[in-house]
């Protein structure tokens, strides 16, 4: 019994105090490396000067989720509906945007009126809305942002959409706020669910539809630019046939130019002429 109290107060004890303090030191180096990470990447020599690229989904998302974890003021994304659709909205984005939002930053997202339609999208609004972000839609066709605390903006890359361009530069990242918020003034609140809303925007999407025919668009365009499916968009000339009575689109372009309809917001559905 002696002998064990003894090893306990000569071995024992001893590695235990080594041990927790290792865990101590442990924890202050990870708080120093923690510091010192969020340092670099708000230096612009983080990603390699005012502008740099950088390559693969994979490093992108994780490049976008560092940024968005170190946000502290603000957050503005302009997401347009593209082939698959809006970003994936799986759990993670949801979780880590509430997470910005419940550290007191203010999140801005514009969508297309697309976007309305989906579920997933439908789901992932009324969760960040409920934490405090505000999110709109509109009727045209945008590149895809991204701009944290103003200082730091990222914006497709050129080659694909495997590649994005980090913008550290002052100057082109105020100019990118002022088109999001010219953008942002124009666009309609997500968050409510008025039938004259809707209305509004079925009227916008249809006057955006006119604009594409009578300006040429190919129908992969004019999808592209609505942010719908080219069946969709289909769907959308199909009606304004049936609205102007005709079957063709030479047709429909001939008769909307007999009554001076230009898609713009002073136009509105017309009966036939007499």
């Amino acid at each position: 019994m002696l002998f064990r109290s003894a090893v306990q107060a000569q071995v024992v004890a001893p590695l235990g105090q080594q041990g927790a303090e290792l865990i101590a030191e442990s924890a202050h180096w990870a708080s120093a490396f923690s510091a010192l990470s969020h340092t670099w990447r708000r230096s612009p020599n983080a990603v390699g000067g005012p502008f740099a690229e950088i390559r693969g989904v994979a490093t992108i998302g994780n490049f976008l989720a560092s940024l968005v974890s170190d946000a502290e003021e603000e957050l503005l994304t302009a997401q347009p509906q593209y082939r698959r659709g809006v970003k994936q909205l799986d759990a993670g984005v949801g979780t880590r945007d509430i997470a910005a939002l419940k550290r007191g930053v203010k999140m801005r997202t514009l969508y297309q009126h697309a976007a309305r339609r989906g579920a997933d999208t439908r789901k992932y609004v009324a969760a960040v809305t409920a934490a405090g972000a505000e999110v709109r839609t509109l009727d045209e066709f945008f590149n895809r942002l991204i701009v944290v605390d103003r200082r730091i903006a990222i914006i497709p890359g050129h080659e694909g959409p495997d590649t994005a361009l980090v913008i550290n530069d002052r100057s082109m990242v105020s100019y990118l706020v002022d088109m999001f918020e010219r953008h942002w003034e124009r666009a309609r609140p997500f968050t409510s669910s008025e039938s004259s809303l809707m209305r509004d925007i079925a009227a916008e999407q249809r006057a955006m539809t006119i604009r594409m025919l009578l300006e040429g668009r190919a129908d992969p365009a004019g999808a592209k630019r609505l942010g719908v499916s080219p069946r969709t968009y289909a769907a959308y000339v199909a009606d304004l046939k049936n609205e102007f009575e005709v079957e063709t689109r030479f047709q429909l372009g001939y008769e909307m130019g007999k009554r001076g309809i230009s898609g713009r917001d002073d136009d509105h559905p017309t009966s036939s002429s007499s």
